[in-house]
């Protein structure tokens, strides 16, 4: 479908135009003749003077103008990148998709951070190229009110994350989010699907860290019936159900490192081998991925690919922690508030100055989310229509230890008549009995209390006999 047609009006439908910049003139050609049947105008460039010149003469008044430009890396008087970076200046509203050699991945990466909408390999695959040309024109569309995810919140650094999700939004860059547990980061994902061309295809979230090491393949890339035990039927990876849309790898740094190596060469081929089938498929995701653990620091221990590092941070989003947008506290309190009480079915709540107090000057170890955990708790316990310091149970919430009060707090004469390891175990114990508590009982989420991941916090409970 063309998304510049007008209904009701096929006669009068505008055309969107694109400039393919390339001087080998069989590859122009393909070009043409592919976008042509799609309805679409042609501008050829062979030289980077030609391609400035032609943006040039676009970019004037009352000119048409170009929607979109498909560029080769190699020019014969200079490269791809200078087209990018004109682009960038004088018509940031124009996406740019780089055409590279095949496997030449340093250069498409380049590219993206260059603000490159997508790339292109050569050779051509034509549906690859229908794909990348109907989201980028899609671009163009005008953007009409929604209903999505929200970041709420007047700080300074909202703001700023708010407009570096909608720049995001418009290219297919994979981004790599960062931050502490509970800073939003699946949030903050969504919105920059919402806001993007991809906004009507699925967004598929996925937390690595809770997919059993042997499922993870299965799970990510789909399997045929009968490829090992259990698989009674063929099934669908998660990168298939997210075809045309967005794919989160939430706490992707739980991979296992020979699945890492089968992760990289389905984002760099475009295409997932289902277990137990002869032959790939293609597929047309989004990546974005998170963790909140440090991946840069992952990667110096050698507990994460170095190579699928650079292909999934191209860009790097950091949110930040709730203690440094503390002007937020007071709307998100609000906001949560509001929501529980109408999931409680109860009369809204209001609270004490002393309890906003409270709440402005907690530390909040476990961000946004502690701060929604620590009302849901108080609206559930309070008997009054109004929440006070004592309500909040602000006391028995996790603080930030250091090593000093760490030292303080723990007893010394149990360590000596129980030995170091005994207690230790103990303290383990009893730290993961608070955790699935405080989790009711749900493993997901006590392992993101406890900040480590699923699967180490199965060995623990096992290793200590707690495993139910």
């Amino acid at each position: 479908m063309n998304p510049f047609s007008s209904p009701g009006r096929v006669a009068a439908e505008v055309k969107p135009r694109v400039l393919i910049v390339d001087d080998e003139p069989a590859i122009r050609e393909l070009l043409v003749m592919t976008l042509r049947r799609m309805n679409i105008d042609c501008l050829e460039a062979e030289t980077l003077e030609q391609a400035l010149a032609r943006l040039q003469a676009a970019s004037s008044k009352n000119a048409e103008p170009i929607h979109l430009c498909l560029t080769d890396m190699r020019l014969p008087d200079g490269s791809g990148m200078e087209v990018i970076r004109f682009i960038q200046q004088s018509c940031p509203g124009v996406p740019v998709a780089m055409i590279t050699a095949h496997g030449n991945m340093e250069m498409a990466i380049e590219a993206l951070k260059a603000g490159a909408f997508d790339f292109l390999n050569k050779p051509i695959e034509l549906p690859v190229l229908r794909t990348l040309v109907t989201s980028a024109l899609r671009l163009q569309e005008p953007v009409l009110p929604a209903q999505g995810p929200q970041l709420l919140g007047v700080s300074q650094a909202m703001e700023q994350l708010r407009r570096t999700a909608g720049k995001l939004a418009r290219s297919q860059a994979p981004v790599y989010l960062s931050g502490e547990s509970g800073t939003g980061k699946e949030r903050v994902a969504r919105l920059i699907h919402h806001l993007g061309p991809r906004a009507d295809q699925p967004f598929i979230a996925v937390n690595c860290g809770a997919i059993p090491a042997d499922l993870v393949e299965s799970e990510l890339f789909g399997h045929r019936k009968g490829s090992f035990t259990g698989a009674m039927q063929n099934k669908a990876g998660l990168f298939q159900a997210a075809q045309g849309g967005t794919l989160f790898l939430d706490e992707v740094a739980d991979l296992p490192l020979e699945m890492q190596v089968k992760l990289l060469r389905a984002i760099q081929e475009k295409a997932v081998r289902p277990v137990g089938a002869q032959q790939e498929e293609a597929v047309d995701v989004r990546i974005l991925s998170a963790s909140h653990q440090d991946l840069a620091e992952q990667v110096q221990r050698g507990r994460f690919r170095e190579d699928l590092f650079y292909r999934i941070h191209v860009i790097q989003l950091h949110l930040p922690p709730l203690r440094e947008r503390t002007d937020d506290i007071p709307i998100l309190t609000d906001h949560f508030i509001t929501k529980l009480c109408a999931e409680m079915q109860i009369p809204p709540l209001s609270l004490t100055t002393a309890a906003r107090q409270a709440l402005a000057t907690w530390p909040y170890p476990g961000n946004v989310r502690e701060l929604e955990n620590i009302l849901e708790r108080a609206l559930t316990l309070c008997e009054g229509s109004v929440l006070d310091v004592g309500d909040l149970y602000l006391q028995r919430s996790v603080k930030t230890a250091t090593p000093a009060s760490m030292a303080q707090a723990f007893d010394f004469d149990q360590v000596q008549a129980l030995g170091l390891e005994a207690y230790l175990e103990a303290l383990e114990c009893e730290i993961l009995r608070e955790g699935l508590k405080r989790a009711e009982q749900n493993k997901t989420a006590a392992a993101r209390l406890l900040g480590i991941s699923f699967r180490t916090l199965r060995y623990r409970l096992k290793k200590l006999g707690l495993e139910n």
